[in-house]
Order: structure tokens, then C-alpha cells, then sequence
């Protein structure tokens, strides 16, 4: 996992996904990113987990929820900007579902995270995430 920072969009998988965000005009990325962990079986891999937390990212910035903002959210920000898609409760609560998953115990993310020094800041981020798609 290329990552260099415990955000969302602070690893190559999410960077790299976001790009194909800008081929779309609808949630259906997000939707993939969320039938990609849902249909993943007992382990979940960190590749997946990383595009889905990104794709949360993108619906808690459309719902209003904000998040970091630097050179690695900028084209996310201009697409949420551009396209004014207001998230169904129903879709929210796929990314929390997500967002639990990926947190959980047979997350390969997750495991790696634990693994290293900056655990707590990425466990931090996740909540931080989790509480900005709201209830």
C-alpha cells in the first residue's frame, strides 16, 4: 500500500480512483466501491478498503460534512462542487456499513494501520469519517 498519511485520499488507491470519478456523473463509483466490499468475503483487502473509504469521503463532503481539503481532495472537491448530488439515506448507510468493515477485524487495511506507528491517527480519521456522514 502506497500510503503517506492516515486521510482518505493520502494513498495511491484513492488518488487513483478518484480519477475515474471525474469519468462519471452519478454515484455509481461509490456504489462499485460499496458492491466491492460487500461481495468480498471473510477478508476484506486494503486495496478495496482504501477506494471504499474514499468513496465515504466523497459522500460526507456531498452531504455537507466537509473534510480536509489539500492537493490530493482537489479534483474530489470540484466534481462534489460541479455536480450538487445530494446522497440517499439508503447509500449513506452503505458507507457506514463500509466504513464499520473496513475498521473491523478481518480488514487487511486495518491490520496494516495497526501495524505501524500511526495507528492511532488513522483510527482517528476513520471516526472523524464515520461521524461526518452522520446518523
Amino acid at each position: 500500500m502506497g500510503a503517506w498519511g492516515a486521510f482518505a485520499f493520502d494513498n495511491d488507491d484513492a488518488c487513483d480512483w478518484a480519477f475515474e470519478l471525474e469519468l462519471v456523473d452519478d454515484f455509481s463509483l461509490i456504489q462499485a466501491a460499496f458492491d466491492s466490499v460487500e461481495s468480498s468475503g471473510d477478508d476484506l483487502e486494503a486495496p478495496a478498503a482504501c477506494i471504499a473509504l474514499a468513496a465515504c469521503e466523497v459522500l460526507a463532503r456531498a452531504s455537507g460534512g466537509g473534510g480536509v481539503r489539500n492537493s490530493y481532495t482537489e479534483d474530489v472537491d470540484n466534481w462534489v462542487d460541479r455536480h450538487k448530488l445530494k446522497p440517499s439515506k439508503a447509500l449513506l448507510d452503505r458507507a457506514r456499513h463500509a466504513i464499520t468493515r473496513v475498521a473491523g477485524e478481518n480488514s487487511e487495511l486495518r491490520e496494516l494501520w495497526d501495524e505501524s506507528e500511526n495507528a492511532k491517527e488513522w483510527h482517528a480519521a476513520v471516526e472523524d469519517l464515520r461521524a461526518r456522514l452522520g446518523q
